[in-house]
């Protein structure tokens, strides 16, 4: 009796034990966690990105690239869906829908920042950086890190650096050679005090005012010009409505790879990962696709029909020390010691 009772209960008790076995600890099936709770391994999920640039830009083939080196690392389970051309909103809006949790990834100049952590206008200093090498080893040094260290605070994860690039000076008056052919034009600046600033000290009358309404505003001659770098003006097809373009170096300004905090603290290490090492390995592409597009950027333009012109590094030097209060007004507000920091590292830099 005792003998079937046994076979009995066992005949009940081991599909069910064969049955949880096969489901998992978690009833999740494959999905497995560890002792903090937070899943293991690579899950199939779909990352929403948007940046504001067409897909043909340097910041549009960055995030392709980053989209083929996602899926490539996950075996196609982590998929990017891209969204170009603002559709998603402007940069601020992005980052913002990164903090909501509503989007997960962004990659904005880094400009927009500045609202919620002052640090990062280091980066708005006019005629800081001579050359794009300098401005990588700052980036991707000490600096840049200690930068990407106070993101977390404010919702977000910094991933990588890429590059805007510098910040050219169009307009339909005349060619800008000297630091006295700013005065009284009018131009367009993005919403950003310490560019404000720099271009009414050299003379001009900024303009701030939505990246999307640019286009119109220098057809209608609202605006006489506008500052922006060489690909943008390329593909946002300035030169259509702008007669001079004027190379004047004068801001060099990161892009910067953004993911939604909500978003990264439910992936796994692994899939954390993928994302930081695929977004490294694009930022260098776009870098090297970015410097290659400038110098076809400037051979098409004069194709077009616009003026080109230098401005001589002794021109450029007069143009610093005209604007110099305002990088040591905003020094001050930044950081001094973070300030000093990235002097120093280009001094080394530049003294190699």
């Amino acid at each position: 009796m005792k003998k079937n009772m046994k076979r009995a209960i066992l005949g009940v008790l081991l599909p069910s034990m064969v049955l949880l076995g096969a489901c998992g600890n978690n009833g999740e099936g494959s999905v497995k966690t560890n002792a903090t709770g937070k899943t293991e391994g690579i899950q199939e999920r779909t990352i929403k990105a948007g940046i504001g640039n067409n897909e043909n830009h340097p910041q549009g083939q960055g995030m392709k690239k980053f989209k083929e080196l996602v899926e490539e690392k996950s075996g196609g389970k982590m998929k990017v869906q891209n969204f170009f051309d603002a559709s998603l909103g402007d940069d601020l809006n992005m980052t913002k829908a990164l903090q909501a949790g509503t989007q997960e990834i962004t990659n904005p100049s880094t400009s927009p920042l500045v609202g919620m952590i002052p640090e990062f206008g280091i980066f708005d200093f006019p005629f800081v950086f001579n050359n794009e090498e300098e401005a990588d080893a700052v980036l991707d040094g000490p600096v840049g890190q200690k930068l990407m260290d106070k993101l977390p605070e404010q919702g977000l994860i910094g991933l990588a650096y890429s590059e805007n690039g510098f910040r050219q000076l169009t307009n339909s008056k005349h060619a800008v050679k000297t630091a006295e052919d700013f005065k009284g034009l009018k131009i367009r600046t993005m919403q950003n005090e310490v560019h404000l600033d720099a271009f009414k000290k050299l003379g001009a009358n900024p303009s701030p005012m939505a990246f999307s309404e640019v286009f119109t505003a220098l057809e209608s001659k609202t605006v006489d010009g506008q500052e922006n770098p060489l690909s943008t003006i390329k593909s946002q097809k300035y030169n259509e409505v702008q007669k001079h373009l004027s190379l004047t170096k004068h801001v060099y300004t990161p892009f910067i790879m953004l993911v939604s905090k909500k978003f990264w603290d439910k992936l796994s290490e692994e899939e954390q990962g993928i994302l930081r090492e695929a977004a490294q390995e694009a930022g260098k592409y776009q870098r090297e696709v970015s410097r290659k597009e400038n110098e076809i950027a400037i051979k098409d333009l004069e194709k077009a029909g616009m003026k080109i012109n230098e401005v001589s590094d002794e021109e450029r030097e007069k143009m610093k020390k005209m604007i110099q209060p305002v990088n040591d007004k905003y020094a001050e507000k930044f950081g001094t010691e973070l300030v000093d920091e990235m002097m120093a590292e280009l001094e080394k830099v530049r003294s190699k």
